[in-house]
């Protein structure tokens, strides 16, 4: 039985809990290894070029798949309009595409953490 877990739940419950943990746990450390090849990239690039150099999302997205990137800012307009798109997504496309991965993999790592056990309470 895994720690920090309710005694009533069956095997098939706890089952699903530690596949899922698993899965952020995966998908966290793959953003976090990507963020990190990124950022020897943009550094290398920069050294190599003698100025900084930041690679943005809106680059890498068009890199792997630019139709999806043209598609998006009509999506986002016909369903919440212009307020959403201009201030906040504008600015998350000129990120810098590491910092943005190694935020979403720490996010993902946290998310697929377990639960330290309360004690004296009990958790439900």
């Amino acid at each position: 039985m895994c720690e920090g877990e309710p005694q009533g739940k069956s095997f098939a419950q706890r089952m699903v809990g530690v596949m899922i943990r698993f899965l952020l746990r995966f998908i966290g450390l793959i953003c976090l290894a990507a963020a990190f090849i990124l950022l020897i990239y943009d550094g290398t690039k920069s050294i190599a070029g003698n100025r900084v150099f930041l690679t943005s999302v809106r680059s890498l997205w068009e890199l792997l798949n630019a139709a999806s990137l043209a598609k998006l800012e009509p999506t986002i307009r016909s369903y919440v309009g212009g307020y959403l798109w201009d201030p906040v997504m504008v600015a998350i496309l000129a990120a810098p595409s590491w910092g943005l991965l190694g935020f979403l993999g720490i996010l993902f790592l946290l998310l697929g953490r377990r639960k330290k056990p309360l004690i004296g309470y009990a958790r439900s």
